[in-house]
């Protein structure tokens, strides 16, 4: 399933067997090199506000209108976790990271993300600039993630091809145009006059 996190955040995770919510999903944590979801914050409610744990990725059994775990066992601290260790020093971030291309221009930033729920890993970056979303951007377009910025590939340029620019030169009257040979059923038609 494709999600994007804005529609996943606030959603429900429930025990497989009793289907008693234990907490909803609050954030996220990505791999910034890989990006695969490594997994989920959630907040769980406690009997004064509630406490933000972790759900790994691979503790995912199901996902759909609510997000299935096999008990409340598979929450804890992140802190816990010591293959995330790394994670604890770096500093860089997708959601809410700044996006701009090799050369510069600055696309907004990152407000949202979708990911695939099977594969667990980042598809699609969705800028926003002041109050307008820009262009999804693919996560192939993505060069690198670092501290200031998400760094994507500089678009590329379409160059049109000599016989559009020659034909759309022909409706504007007096300009010369000059055609290439075209070949219509065995006829050679050479520079053809521009009406």
């Amino acid at each position: 399933m494709h999600v994007r996190f804005s529609f996943a955040r606030g959603l429900p995770v429930t025990e497989e067997g009793t289907e008693e919510v234990i907490g909803k999903i609050a954030g996220i944590l990505l791999h910034p090199d890989t990006g695969k979801v490594e997994g989920f914050f959630v907040a769980a409610p406690r009997f004064v506000g509630s406490e933000d744990l972790f759900l790994g990725s691979g503790d995912v059994l199901r996902w759909g209108a609510r997000v299935h775990v096999r008990s409340r066992d598979v929450l804890g601290d992140i802190g816990d976790c010591v293959r995330l260790a790394a994670f604890r020093g770096d500093d860089r971030t997708v959601l809410g990271q700044r996006i701009r291309t090799e050369g510069g221009i600055r696309l907004g930033r990152c407000r949202d993300i979708q990911f695939n729920t099977d594969a667990m890993r980042l598809e699609w970056i969705f800028p926003r600039k002041c109050f307008r979303w820009g262009v999804a951007l693919p996560v192939s377009e993505i060069k690198e993630v670092k501290r200031d910025a998400i760094v994507v590939r500089d678009p590329a340029i379409e160059e049109k091809a000599p016989v559009e620019a020659a034909v759309g030169k022909a409706s504007f009257p007096g300009i010369a145009v000059k055609l290439p040979d075209a070949s219509v059923e065995g006829y050679v038609v050479k520079n053809p006059p521009c009406r």
